[in-house]
């Protein structure tokens, strides 16, 4: 049997997700996509995984689409045609819609080159932490396509329009330290230390009150395209469900009680 293109492994309530294809630097194959939407299915049903974290195996977390895939391929000679729109319908927008509706945070480890769909399939993810040799590249002009997997919509609301038009149609690379800066991302930190820190931070986020994270992801992404008002009638949606779960309890108890919580909520 051949090795699995994600490796699965937990540790606590953490579970991490590794693409692996590290002769190819990670690249999609349709395979991949289904293997990793699976697993992150697998990961929001189980009641023991509280935090998953994305990594790349090798020198790579992922270099976008493999153009070798059959689902992609074309045949420059013959002006072979391929139907890309449908390839985003199958594989890549459920994908990118399963990150952005996980019950539990998602961090992403940036260990090496995030190209293309692997540059936005980090951006998708809660809190991003990049590898200081690690570069961000929007790589979709240079063969004559559009940012996908969200990449729209992500980079104006991440870096503003300028930066965003800027990193999608030069499509250079853009250093970690960098995208820290712009606020691309969450956090650069030494190549040695970037196992490290995504474990504690996924640690950290797997301590905390799950639904509330998730309910605070929906409420930010929801604000962006609501009016003030409109958002706040949002946070008092929300907040109603928060305030009649166990997790608030327990923090208001260990507040008062001076004690650290344990929550349960999932």
């Amino acid at each position: 049997m051949s090795d699995p293109t994600v490796l699965v492994a937990q540790t606590g309530s953490v579970r991490t997700l590794t693409l692996h294809r590290p002769a190819a630097l990670n690249s999609f194959t349709t395979e991949m996509l289904g293997r990793l939407r699976g697993e992150l299915d697998a990961a929001a049903g189980d009641a023991g995984v509280r935090c998953v974290v994305l990594t790349g195996a090798g020198r790579a977390f992922c270099a976008g689409q493999d153009l070798a895939d059959p689902a992609v391929a074309v045949d420059p000679a013959r002006g072979e045609r391929k139907d890309l729109g449908a390839v985003i319908e199958r594989w890549y927008r459920p994908l990118a819609l399963r990150l952005r509706s996980m019950p539990v945070p998602v961090v992403a480890a940036v260990n090496g080159v995030a190209a293309g769909a692997g540059a936005n399939l980090a951006l998708n993810c809660d809190l991003v932490l990049a590898a200081r040799s690690a570069v961000l590249i929007q790589a979709f002009t240079k063969i004559g396509l559009v940012p996908d997997t969200g990449g729209t919509w992500l980079l104006p609301r991440l870096a503003g329009r300028a930066k965003a038009l800027g990193l999608a149609l030069l499509g250079d690379k853009l250093p970690a330290a960098e995208a820290e800066r712009l606020g691309l991302i969450w956090q650069c930190v030494d190549d040695e230390a970037l196992r490290a820190e995504a474990q504690a931070l996924a640690d950290r986020l797997a301590a905390m009150p799950t639904r509330a994270l998730a309910a605070t992801r929906e409420a930010i992404d929801a604000a962006q395209t609501l009016d003030f008002d409109t958002a706040l009638q949002r946070e008092q949606q929300l907040q109603r469900v928060q305030g009649h779960s166990n997790d608030y309890l327990e923090g208001v108890s260990a507040f008062l009680g001076k004690r650290a919580p344990r929550f349960t909520d999932r």
